[in-house]
């Protein structure tokens, strides 16, 4: 116990605020508080800080806060993204700061003061959660339970959470990285009483784990909730709303590696467990290596992505990921897909990449039809298949036909499927907005040559490649 306690006080050490930080912070928090609240009052609205900072759980890299402005609850909701806006526009002026519009469920503002992150997010004022009109309406009721719930006392413990998950990257409720939320933390925290209490808890959870911080539920309706919650490996009920699971975003593989560490910093403490691992790109003559021990092909659709936030950007291109590897294997085409991935970095490159199993097909094709004794489904089968390369004849009792193979190679199949219209992309499946950006144009890379030239000149699509490669070992 003295070595988690030993490592714990080393890493606190260097991750607490410094007091002239914590000054500044608080300082500007409750300026900009008494900014909004002021602006407010003209739309019978009200204010409250947000986020860390409430409850002192706050990380020094991340200097930000959040102010939400609660709205009456019969107010359209046009109204509230244009007073909101407008609210979050005047203060950050007047705080002499950079002003931005954001995108949630809502616009909001956002801005740049003083080194500081600053939302001012409008919202709903409702009686309780079953009320709410929108994701951010839920933050009132967060903020009031662990202001009630988490002690002063713990929020060094909440910092040692978020630091051990940030530097794995499993912290963010964010679609691009499937982790624990800040709120999540917190209510680990309160539920097990500790940083370590936490891990020791982890380390035993079995994927569908079901944590009730209230008890809203009974061991035997516990079955119940794993059909709600379907294939959600943790299952942390929300205190403000017995309906919802605050762990929603956190995927299997999250769930796994953050047990496995767990498990591994209880068996030996350690403080590179609370420090960022930087990946290299992966090399040149790595990644031929590898393409040669395989003997796969790597295929890479790239494209420039559409200017949406992340939590719309990240699904749709899986989706997308998904939906090529489908139309590639289906039994006409017949390419078969090992692996596949996606990539961007935020702002011109976007990527699917996809690893082939079977890439190159012969020209003939053997078409299987019905049995000979399906009179209807035969005379269809033989008129569809008039003019074959041979055939028809019988295998069997089925009707055979060899036609020649409309696409030899993946990368033709898939230059025919993208180089269509935004509509009928969408008609095939492509999700909406990625469809409105391959009509600007795209690239299929199939060339060994292209893609190293791509890690060179983009070092975190280097460190993608490295990731997809070489996958961390996760037991059970």
């Amino acid at each position: 116990m003295n070595d988690y306690k030993n490592v714990c006080y080393k890493v606190l050490k260097k991750i607490k605020p410094k007091p002239h930080e914590e000054k500044h912070l608080i300082s500007l928090a409750q300026k900009t508080l008494e900014i909004v609240k002021e602006k407010a009052e003209k739309y019978q609205a009200k204010a409250i800080l947000a986020g860390s900072i409430t409850r002192n759980t706050w990380l020094p890299e991340k200097k930000e806060f959040d102010v939400f402005v609660l709205f009456p609850p019969n107010l359209p909701e046009k109204k509230l993204e244009e007073y909101g806006l407008l609210i979050g526009r005047e203060a950050i002026e007047q705080l002499k700061g950079k002003f931005s519009v954001e995108y949630a469920q809502h616009p909001y503002g956002s801005g740049l003061v003083e080194g500081v992150d600053i939302d001012i997010v409008p919202c709903y004022e409702v009686e309780s959660a079953e009320e709410i009109k929108s994701a951010v309406d839920r933050t009132p009721f967060h903020v009031r339970y662990i202001e009630k719930n988490l002690p002063l006392s713990l929020s060094d413990e909440v910092r040692l959470l978020k630091q051990f998950l940030t530097a794995n990257k499993i912290y963010g409720a964010d679609s691009k990285t499937g982790g624990f939320s800040g709120y999540a933390c917190e209510l680990l925290i309160i539920r097990y009483g500790g940083f370590i209490e936490v891990l020791k808890a982890a380390s035993n959870w079995k994927p569908g784990e079901v944590i009730d911080v209230e008890n809203y539920y009974k061991k035997e309706e516990y079955k119940q909730l794993h059909k709600i919650f379907k294939n959600q490996p943790l299952i942390l009920i929300d205190p403000t709303d017995r309906n919802r699971n605050t762990t929603a975003p956190v995927t299997v593989e999250s769930f796994l590696r953050f047990r496995k560490l767990a498990r591994e910093f209880l068996k030996k403490p350690s403080e590179r467990f609370f420090s960022e691992k930087k990946s290299q790109p992966i090399t040149i003559r790595e990644l031929n290596r590898i393409l040669s021990q395989r003997k796969t092909d790597l295929i890479l659709v790239k494209f420039t992505p559409p200017k949406v936030v992340p939590d719309i950007l990240w699904p749709q291109l899986r989706r997308f990921g998904e939906r090529l590897k489908e139309i590639l294997e289906e039994t006409k085409y017949e390419f078969r897909v090992l692996r596949s991935g996606v990539y961007s970095n935020g702002k011109d490159l976007a990527i699917v990449l996809l690893e082939m199993e079977v890439n190159k097909l012969p020209h003939v094709q053997k078409r299987v039809g019905p049995s000979v004794f399906d009179i209807n489904d035969s005379a269809r089968f033989l008129k569809k298949y008039s003019k074959p390369l041979v055939g028809p004849f019988v295998e069997g009792i089925n009707w055979v036909v060899e036609v020649k193979r409309k696409f030899i190679t993946a990368h033709e199949k898939l230059v025919d499927t993208l180089n269509k219209s935004s509509d009928i992309l969408r008609a095939k499946g492509i999700p909406n907005y990625i469809a409105d950006q391959l009509v600007k144009g795209f690239n299929v890379i199939s060339e060994n040559k292209k893609i190293l030239k791509l890690v060179q000149k983009d070092k975190e699509f280097g460190v993608f490649l490295r990731n997809y490669f070489q996958k961390e070992k996760l037991s059970y």
